[in-house]
């Protein structure tokens, strides 16, 4: 973990957010708290999560203050991240439900976002408009409290899908948070959001998991294992994720995942039909096409 200490600098007024509760303090969750200390924009920090070890080695890293009950930390904080899996977001908002404050405003870090608005809509019914949902595009192979990273977010971006019963001035303020831990907040429609993470985020772990799965039980698969260089290495890199995270984005993204599959299926047949017709010039053609977009990716 990389620079959880407090800026003594809080301002006049106080701290951006007085009270924040994280739901899930490991990369996601963990580094959105120990950014917003390093910046001077928290002032107490409470954890909740469902495995007691994981909690106390936060309070230990010094990202939370205070390890509670889904209930308390609804009653007591100004702000709420839900970093949790999507699969068992409706559960953890019905917790919170009865006691939330109202002032408290609630956001998310879900890589799919038409499903969360929509379990945040049952589970919330009127009190829907306290929640602001969100996707931060960051991430790595690591989990738990100890991958937290106060500079995860730097110069990442974060996508907001804002409710039309928000609050502008929540939603300002959940834009606020990012923005103060280095991110640019960009906002998105909900449906439009899951088509393009589909593509960009989703699918390529789904490919890399599949990948990874074949080559790991194959019949000769140490050996395999023990030749591959730095091309499997930088491929099957993103493989090693939370299971329990990427199953739920998957099935919580099934349409748009489904037709991403179809259109890649299309391509890898095209690419199955020039080897077996030894077509070198449809091969070559599709690898150039490829090379050269990558090349261009984010060109300088």
């Amino acid at each position: 973990m990389n620079g959880v200490s407090a800026s003594a600098d809080q301002g006049a007024a106080g701290p951006l957010i007085p009270v924040l509760a994280v739901a899930g303090v490991g990369l996601i969750g963990g580094s959105f708290a120990a950014a917003l200390r390093r910046a001077g924009k928290v002032g107490k920090v409470l954890g909740v999560g469902r495995n007691a070890q994981s909690l106390a080695r936060a309070l230990e890293l010094g990202l939370i203050d205070e390890a509670v009950s889904a209930e308390v930390a609804a009653a007591r904080a100004d702000m709420i991240l839900l970093a949790t899996p999507v699969g068992g977001l409706r559960d953890l908002l019905i917790r919170m439900l009865p006691t939330l404050a109202p002032r408290a405003i609630l956001t998310d870090a879900g890589s799919t976002k038409a499903e969360v608005v929509d379990v945040a809509r049952a589970a919330l019914g009127g009190r829907c408009a306290q929640f602001v949902p969100g996707h931060p595009i960051a991430g790595a192979e690591r989990t738990g409290p100890e991958a937290a990273d106060a500079g995860l977010y730097r110069g990442r971006n974060v996508v907001l899908t804002p409710l039309p019963e928000n609050a502008a001035e929540d939603v300002a303020r959940v834009r606020a948070a990012w923005q103060a831990c280095g991110a640019t907040v960009v906002d998105m429609e909900a449906q439009a959001h899951d088509r393009v993470f589909a593509s960009v985020s989703h699918l390529p772990h789904l490919l890399s998991a599949v990948y990874m799965e074949q080559v790991a039980t194959a019949a000769d698969a140490r050996r395999r294992l023990d030749l591959a260089g730095s091309g499997f290495r930088d491929f099957t890199r993103i493989a090693a994720g939370s299971p329990e995270m990427w199953r739920d984005i998957f099935l919580s993204n099934r349409d748009a995942m489904l037709t991403e599959l179809a259109e890649v299926r299309a391509v890898l047949d095209r690419a199955e039909r020039a080897i077996a017709d030894g077509d070198g010039a449809g091969l070559q053609a599709l690898l150039e096409t490829a090379a050269q977009a990558r090349r261009d990716w984010r060109k300088e």
